[in-house]
């Protein structure tokens, strides 16, 4: 069985020499590199996880990210020293899909990186079984990870397709925070409304015609979230 490919861009050789070894022991393919010009140049559709320190040489994290998220959307785990909330936000927001504050445990860094590969494996497995999701003039391809909209193609990530799969698949429902980070996530909720509102602004400047007045995603406030009225 081919090995799953990780590319892992950190500047202080030591941590990353400390994570190559425990990720080659987890059985990966570890692909290592030390700036963010580096980690770009190096980064490549078989690729299945990114780890990124955000305080890189050269280009930092977040503008790596912003390149990546241009051409794929593979799971990014951001790695900083930073653990104030404002960081952790504007990692979410541009693209990051996990967040780890050093110091770390190895053990944890692993758990998160199996965890992560393990729902994105199983998620894209479970996809090919539709192929879209059509709803008055928006429809959801599931094979591609975009959206259409007025014959507009917007890509999307796979907390994204989910999200939208889930609303446009229960189009009368109402999906608290709670039930919309556990299924979405698959982990238990701990006031994650931070993350929540971070994926749905995100989401919504993608799709929405009008972020600031949401046709797609509305919000009943003090509830939660549900499929516009698009028939």
């Amino acid at each position: 069985m081919e090995k799953l490919a990780i590319l892992l861009v950190e500047d202080d050789k030591e941590i990353n020499n400390l994570i190559f070894k425990a990720l080659q022991e987890e059985g990966y393919n570890v692909i290592q590199a030390f700036d963010g010009l580096e980690g770009f140049k190096m980064f490549n559709e078989d690729v299945s996880l990114v780890l990124l320190d955000v305080m890189l040489p050269y280009i930092n994290g977040i503008e790596v990210m912003k390149k990546i998220r241009q051409e794929s959307n593979v799971p990014i785990i951001l790695l900083s020293a930073k653990d104030e909330e404002s960081d952790i936000v504007r990692g979410l927001e541009f693209g990051g899909d996990d967040y780890i504050s050093k110091p770390f445990s190895i053990l944890e860094l692993k758990a998160r990186v199996n965890s992560r590969l393990r729902r994105n494996t199983n998620y894209n497995i479970s996809l090919n079984k539709e192929k879209q999701i059509k709803i008055g003039n928006v429809i959801l391809d599931l094979d591609r990870y975009i959206l259409i909209r007025n014959n507009e193609k917007i890509g999307l990530t796979p907390k994204e397709l989910k999200t939208l799969k889930l609303l446009m698949n229960n189009p009368k429902k109402v999906f608290t925070k709670t039930e919309l980070f556990e299924l979405v996530w698959n982990e238990p909720y701990y006031d994650n409304d931070n993350i929540i509102n971070v994926h749905i602004r995100r989401l919504r400047k993608k799709i929405e015609n009008n972020p600031d007045n949401p046709e797609i995603i509305t919000t009943l406030w003090g509830i939660g979230y549900r499929l516009g009225d698009l028939i």
